[in-house]
């Protein structure tokens, strides 16, 4: 849909809604002010597009960032000026963080009041610049509808991230014949997708000669869509996988070559695993310092490394390549395997490489005891697992609780997984889960999350309530700052200072003030069936507040500036 020049005139608010309707947004997140009401007033006129009325701009961003993450198109948030603008901040830097497509429309005081201190005036382009892809401020109506063209299409290409449209509100009151275009020229702009053959060739003679492969994807690829094809190459090439935080999902959890996720919190036989590997291929990755730990041991290690991405800038930042692919991760494993169709694997050579892998299994790193007495947080999660049959989209907040999921419950497909990764952001979990469950009304959107982070955001109960997202809460209460209490045990002679909560509310009380449903589970064996009632509640949120053993923490763990072969398996080491 495009309109031509010739159309009738449109206000610069409309042109907001004719070009978000044009970008197929069903779905807009916001909160109103001052400066942005006249697009608040031109939203009231359209009927495809709903608005949704958060209780914070920081949730606003939060929520279409779920959205996004969940679908894979790109989230849509409106925020005014000043104190809007502020709020959304930590929305916008975590979507940057983990290249999620976002267009944030923020609103802006006349032009001609701007750098005089006008009421409720900040400065949106230099506050956000560190934290955007890129951002606009439009200071003509003339081009309002090319720039936001460009921002959509900026957002989801190339490596994805957020970027802002600053409207003053004058160009919002303004005029103009609308017309927008079906594409947009962007010189200093072009995303190469395409490898370069003779890297792609190199990079299949080396799969072809490595007697312990090793695939190691990200994020990058369920950004690209490309999954389906990472399980393709495992299979041609007989390799183990490893996701990372970001990336779970992007192989199924339950296949046999999948090793666990690697890093920090991974598991023995994935950090092993990547420690002691000939050939890694590295797809739509970082190699952040949470997954390879301290990167002067990383690199002391002889074996070859493949890295494919979309951005490349991310290539060789961290660590030294041996053959950089910079491309469309998709398109860049099509032309791999298809390489790799008429390249010789002998398959046969995995078996010794296989034997160490299942010796590394078979410590079973992730066990921990079982109690009749105290709930621990794990056999939520497994609990969970079953109940779910491993279907649901789990919306994570920061913390332990994220880290427990991430290591026990298995993740089939892409978008199953939905939290922050390196903003590692608490409070992200109640938005993210009422953007996915906007998305998917159908699914079931469990939002996983601690006593800390859930009350981040817990003024979203409300927005909840009034749009009806009946999402599941499995909060693992343990009184505790979680994260913080165990790394203050690790690193800091168990001195817990300000980790404790000594004046939680009642949670389940507090979710019936909202006009929810909560439970209150002290003992193991109300678990598994309090889990099943909630997840046969269709028509309500329901809040678990499960009262978690206060001592457990979460192994394995790699200290701070450890290598990945320093784990800490237990309390013990």
């Amino acid at each position: 849909m495009s309109h031509r020049q010739g159309d009738p005139r449109l206000a610069g608010a409309e042109i907001v809604v004719a070009a978000s309707r044009a970008e197929g947004v069903d779905t807009i997140w916001g909160y109103p002010g001052g400066a942005v009401l006249p697009i608040y007033d031109a939203l009231a006129k359209a009927e495809s597009i709903e608005h949704i009325l958060v209780r914070h701009e920081q949730a606003a961003v939060h929520a279409a960032d779920g959205y996004a993450r969940a679908t894979g198109r790109p989230g849509v948030a409106l925020v005014t000026s000043g104190p809007g603008v502020t709020n959304a901040i930590t929305g916008i830097a975590t979507a940057y963080f983990d290249s999620i497509p976002l267009v944030v429309i923020t609103g802006n005081v006349p032009t001609d009041a701007m750098g005089e201190d006008a009421f409720q005036e900040c400065d949106t382009i230099g506050i956000t610049r560190p934290v955007v892809k890129h951002n606009f401020l439009v200071r003509d109506v003339a081009n309002l509808a090319i720039t936001l063209k460009k921002a959509f299409h900026i957002a989801c290409t190339g490596r994805p991230g957020p970027v802002v449209v600053d409207v003053p509100k004058d160009v919002a009151l303004a005029t103009y014949p609308f017309f927008y275009p079906e594409s947009v020229p962007l010189r200093s702009y072009r995303p190469h997708t395409k490898g370069h053959p003779a890297q792609i060739r190199t990079a299949a003679a080396l799969i072809a000669s490595a007697q312990k492969p090793y695939i190691y994807t990200g994020g990058g690829v369920i950004a690209a869509n490309a999954s389906h094809l990472v399980k393709e190459l495992a299979e041609v090439v007989d390799a183990p996988v490893t996701n990372t935080l970001m990336g779970l999902g992007g192989f199924p959890g339950t296949d046999r070559r999948f090793v666990g996720m690697p890093g920090m919190h991974g598991t023995l036989e994935a950090n092993m695993t990547m420690h002691e590997c000939d050939v890694l291929v590295a797809i739509g990755v970082r190699f952040d310092d949470r997954v390879i730990g301290n990167t002067q041991h990383f690199a002391s290690q002889q074996r070859k490394i493949i890295h494919i991405d979309i951005d490349p800038a991310s290539i060789g930042k961290r660590v030294k390549v041996d053959v950089p692919i910079v491309g469309d991760v998709k398109q860049v494993l099509v032309d791999l395997l298809e390489v790799l169709k008429h390249t010789m694997l002998d398959r046969s050579r995995r078996a010794a490489w296989w034997c160490s892998i299942d010796t590394w299994r078979a410590r079973q790193c992730l066990a921990y005891s079982a109690s009749d007495l105290v709930i621990k947080p794990q056999f939520v999660i497994q609990k969970l697992w079953e109940a779910t049959h491993g279907q649901a989209i789990l919306c994570s907040d920061v913390g332990q609780h994220q880290m427990w999921a991430a290591q026990l419950y298995p993740f089939e497909a892409p978008r199953q997984w939905i939290n922050s990764g390196g903003l590692g952001t608490m409070g992200v979990g109640l938005p993210y889960a009422m953007g996915a469950k906007r998305a998917f009304p159908e699914k079931d959107v469990i939002t996983i999350t601690g006593d800390g982070s859930i009350q981040m955001c817990i003024q979203e109960l409300s927005t909840c309530r009034q749009y009806h997202f009946p999402i599941k809460i499995v909060s693992l209460n343990n009184g505790y700052l979680g994260m913080v209490k165990q790394l203050q045990h690790v690193h800091y002679g168990s001195r817990y200072s300000q980790s404790y909560m000594d004046a939680l509310p009642d949670f389940v009380a507090l979710a019936r003030a909202y006009g929810h449903s909560g439970f209150r589970i002290e003992r193991p064996a109300d678990v598994e069936p309090v889990i099943r009632e909630a997840l046969q509640t269709k028509d309500r949120l329901v809040f678990m507040d499960f009262v978690t053993d206060p001592a457990e923490n979460v192994w394995p763990m790699v200290p701070s500036g450890a290598a990945l072969t320093d784990m800490l398996l237990t309390s013990r080491d």
